[in-house]
């Protein structure tokens, strides 16, 4: 990997309570993460989230060129699988609700979705393409 291609991405994250964190980034935004025992975002949803964001806003960049969308909702669903292998969560869908207004540019707007949404999955969306491609993660303890 070249200097060039390699773009690090960090978050810190910090306990606040029992079961309860806040993530950080270097731009300063904050997100509360709970374990499911409050109205926070567990660290499931937050994947979801990662996914259906991604995909989202590659999307609306390529679809809101033309004109700016009547509807834009995008919903993500997956199993929870506990097995012999463990945790993880299995059969992720994305679906998206998209609704251009009537028109020459919704019409242009509208024939982009489909196209739009299997390159923000074959190629665009970092977070999707990370999880098909299997990359390993390395978790450590550090003084």
């Amino acid at each position: 990997m070249t200097e060039e291609t390699r773009r690090p991405t960090t978050v810190s994250i910090a306990r606040t309570a029992s079961k309860a964190f806040t993530a950080t980034n270097a731009r300063g935004g904050a997100i509360s993460i709970g374990s499911g025992e409050s109205d926070d975002f567990t660290p499931v949803e937050l994947l979801l989230v990662a996914i259906g964001a991604c995909s989202a806003i590659d999307v609306d960049i390529a679809t809101t060129r033309r004109v700016e969308p009547e509807t834009f909702d995008v919903d993500v669903n997956a199993d929870r699988v506990k097995d012999a292998d463990g945790n993880r969560v299995d059969n992720i869908e994305v679906d998206f609700l998209l609704r251009f207004p009537e028109g020459e540019d919704g019409d242009r707007a509208r024939k982009l979705i489909d196209r739009a949404i299997a390159s923000a999955h074959d190629k665009l969306c970092t977070v999707s393409r990370t999880i098909e491609l299997g990359t390993p993660v390395a978790m450590r303890s550090v003084d």
